[in-house]
């Protein structure tokens, strides 16, 4: 006499998201995977060039410096597809935006591969950079907006996933293709990355457009068909349809298929901007805090010099030949890649802000551990295994504690906090941050270490996640549950805790006032 129980009222989005996980949720699981792989190409960059730049300096003969431009300067030149990003999306649509990053990426890898000197590599890495911005921002955005709320954590956590994935593809390409003759090896290395481009191209092409992009562009019969793929129940779908109509400025008791929006470009231009960052209300000055700190926290506690410059700090470390450096790079892309599959179950059911601030104290104690081991070794005449060990035990550590929180969190949290007037914009000054922050890491962390010696850097990178605890405890709100449109009234007071009536209790239970 079973019977499925059902709640007695229901008065939220909320309530429908937390019934049975529905088998209609699987096409917006296809929807985030597809949009996801993307993040491919920036995790294989980033992978690749570790190990390709051990190749590249002996074949081309670069000093540090150069090494360090090459390896950072993708990054800055990501600014410009992150920058353009946010307008082409609202232009052309989400999903033709996935499709163009896709394709630059791949020119710029085929490129890579064919270079015949450092400048030509340059202008290979300028275009792959600008394909890696576009990618790093609408991956996320597009997952956000399909997603309905009871899974939009697990599923917009899908490109650091990919980003994982890709950089432990770079990491066994390293690898496998370091035998070949150093002419030949890195020129393969970096070239065989336009492979995932074109089976991003051909995936694409299943995917629908971001509902609440077709809101926007008044397409209100083709985003109610891709709501009720996306939702666990028609009255879901329309409940989502109807917030995102009042966040749009259409009409509650507006049915027709096709209706005329207002243009809004200068709102969406240079207005979106004011807004931002002129003259925000308390709530979007709290989000764009929120935003660019965990992306800046993100990248200054040196993620990216450490899966970047891997080799080089294994060497530091006492393993001294190439396949024993690459062979413990593999390694690194293994945990982050087995702990970022962990955070995707975690991220729905634990929490974006426990998780977080979890994953943020692991990266303190190991990075500040791994800073103290390499001091060791670099002081010691006799070569102290232990210090070894421990060295290497410390970057496993570390890269599994950023991949099951600070990862993940970041690209969830600052994709789905901004309101819809302000998402893509807001999300490409997030990427921004994210680059510019990554690119001054990766092109000075050699020199850095040189001057404070690699212990002391490490020290300094410690110091900065110590930072950024602080300031995720204290100004970010918990998010998990809510719908996309719900979200700026969590924000706008500060000290961590959501304020929301319908905030999630201890138990995972939406709570609401009487």
């Amino acid at each position: 006499m079973a019977e499925e129980k059902t709640p007695v009222q229901l008065k939220s989005l909320e309530d429908f998201d937390s019934q049975k996980k529905p088998e209609s949720n699987k096409f917006a699981f296809a929807c985030a995977i597809l949009a996801s792989m993307t993040s491919i190409l920036l995790g294989y960059d980033i992978g690749v060039m570790s190990g390709a730049v051990i190749y590249i300096k002996r074949d081309l003969k670069l000093s540090n410096v150069q090494i360090e431009i090459l390896v950072g300067i993708i990054n800055l030149f990501s600014l410009i597809g992150s920058c353009l990003a946010g307008r082409t999306s609202d232009w052309i649509g989400r999903r033709y935006t996935i499709v163009l990053a896709g394709s630059i990426f791949f020119a710029g890898a085929l490129l890579m591969g064919f270079s015949p000197n450092f400048a030509f590599l340059m202008f290979a890495r300028f275009i792959a950079g600008i394909g890696i911005g576009y990618a790093l921002m609408i991956a996320p955005v597009y997952t956000a907006e399909v997603s309905p709320a009871s899974s939009r954590g697990f599923l917009t956590s899908f490109p650091e996933v990919f980003i994982n994935g890709g950089i432990l593809l770079g990491y066994i390409s390293n690898y496998g293709f370091s035998k070949l003759s150093l002419r030949l090896g890195w020129r393969v290395m970096l070239g065989i990355g336009a492979i995932p481009s074109v089976i991003l191209a051909v995936g694409v092409l299943a995917m629908p457009e971001s509902p609440r992009w077709l809101v926007m562009k008044g397409r209100l019969g083709d985003a109610i068909i891709v709501l009720n793929k996306t939702s666990n129940s028609e009255q879901e779908a329309q409940l989502r349809l109807s917030e995102i109509k009042a966040a749009a400025g259409i009409p509650e008791n507006c049915t027709d298929d096709v209706v005329s929006v207002k243009k809004t470009n200068e709102r969406e231009g240079n207005t979106v901007w004011k807004e931002l960052f002129i003259y925000p209300t308390p709530a979007v000055r709290h989000i764009v805090i929120a935003a660019l700190g965990i992306h800046f926290f993100q990248q200054a506690s040196g993620i990216d010099a450490v899966v970047l410059y891997s080799p080089t700090i294994f060497r530091k470390a006492g393993l001294e030949s190439d396949t024993e450096q690459l062979l413990a790079t593999v390694a690194v892309g293994l945990a982050k890649t087995v702990f970022i599959l962990v955070a995707t179950f975690l991220l729905d059911r634990v929490g974006r802000r426990p998780l977080l601030l979890s994953s943020v104290g692991g990266m303190v104690i190991s990075l500040l551990t791994l800073a103290v081991s390499l001091t060791v070794v670099d002081h010691s005449r006799v070569r102290q295994m232990w210090a070894v060990g421990l060295s290497i035990a410390s970057v496993l550590s570390y890269v599994a504690t950023f991949s099951i929180g600070a990862g993940p969190i970041t690209w969830v949290y600052s994709s789905e906090i901004f309101p819809l007037r302000l998402r893509a914009q807001g999300a490409s000054a997030g990427v921004v941050v994210n680059r510019v922050t990554s690119g001054i890491i990766s092109m000075t962390f050699l020199s850095l270490s040189d001057k404070i010696s690699i212990g002391g850097a490490f020290f300094l990178f410690g110091g900065i996640a110590a930072c950024g605890w602080i300031f995720f405890y204290t100004l970010l709100p918990e998010t998990q549950g809510k719908t996309l449109e719900e979200m700026e009234g969590t924000f706008g007071k500060f000290g961590g805790k959501s304020n929301n009536k319908g905030a999630n209790n201890n138990n995972g239970e939406i709570q609401f006032a009487n």
